[in-house]
């Protein structure tokens, strides 16, 4: 039996992801597998691919035709330089880690918490109504607290004081 190295799709409408399996060479691209031996993600950046070494190795050994596609995955990984015997290619390029969600938060909070380091690019438009003091309103107008006058309590409980002494 033929067996070809091949990719099967899988993922959805423009966003693949592919399967490195080993297949019959008559079978369809996505269909019945030997074994699955690796992933391929195009479209992360850098692309994903994850394929094991030793079972490539094998599948090669015993005859297995990689395509062209999956050929140049094997390439990119140093697998086919590997089976070939021919020198390693250079190393691939990894994504970064992704950082801790908590170190993120604390880094912001560290900088919100900051005073401005510069200057405003704006001048303040109300600076000269702050710097003027507040003047007291006047008896025709109305006060800011609902319009009433500020009286003198302590007058005010003095005379209630006085007419109960009288009535006694």
């Amino acid at each position: 039996m033929a067996t070809k190295i091949k990719l099967m799709r899988r993922g959805k409408m423009r966003e693949p992801h592919y399967r490195i399996v080993v297949a019959d060479a008559r079978t369809k691209r996505d269909g019945r597998s030997i074994e699955t031996i690796g992933e391929y993600h195009p479209k992360n950046d850098p692309s994903i691919i994850r394929v094991d070494g030793e079972r490539a190795a094998y599948w090669l050994g015993v005859g297995a035709q990689p395509t062209e596609a999956v050929a140049a995955i094997l390439k990119v990984t140093g697998d086919w330089q590997k089976f070939k015997g021919e020198p390693a290619p250079p190393p691939m390029k990894m994504a970064e880690p992704k950082t801790d969600k908590l170190d993120l938060f604390n880094a912001a909070l560290a900088d919100a918490t900051g005073e401005p380091e510069a200057e405003a690019t704006t001048p303040r438009k109300r600076a000269a109504k702050a710097t003027r003091p507040a003047a007291e309103p006047k008896a025709d107008e109305p006060a800011a607290d609902g319009g009433k006058v500020d009286e003198p309590k302590a007058e005010a409980a003095a005379p209630a004081a006085t007419d109960e002494s009288a009535e006694s």
